[in-house]
């Protein structure tokens, strides 16, 4: 279905493992779920490809996505940015490229 590129870890050439938490799944919301909750900003939207949880990216203050990765250990998400269709697995930390269920 998809595979991963080349890995930060060390260089070498690594592939995502957790290929099988993709799942066809909807946006949370219209922004940063918890940013809209405090009234935060975000620079670029990041979509959990678990549970659809939509959170704002590093650049952001408040680091939502990476936050749920570390809350509820869902592995992969994905960029929702407009022409962006890159993923990131958390755990391999490695870009996924994927065949993304729609």
């Amino acid at each position: 279905m998809c595979e991963g590129r080349i890995g930060a870890r060390e260089g070498a050439a690594m592939e995502c493992t957790h290929l099988d938490h993709i799942h066809k799944v909807k946006p949370s919301a219209k922004g940063c779920e918890d940013c809209l909750k405090i009234g935060g900003t975000w620079v670029h939207l990041r979509m959990c490809m678990e549970c659809g949880h939509v959170g704002c990216c590093d650049s952001s203050p408040n680091k939502h996505a990476t936050k749920h990765f570390h809350k509820v250990k869902h592995p992969i998400m994905r960029s929702i940015e407009p022409g962006e269709s890159w993923g990131w697995c958390y755990i391999d930390e490695v870009e996924v490229d994927a065949a993304w269920p729609s």
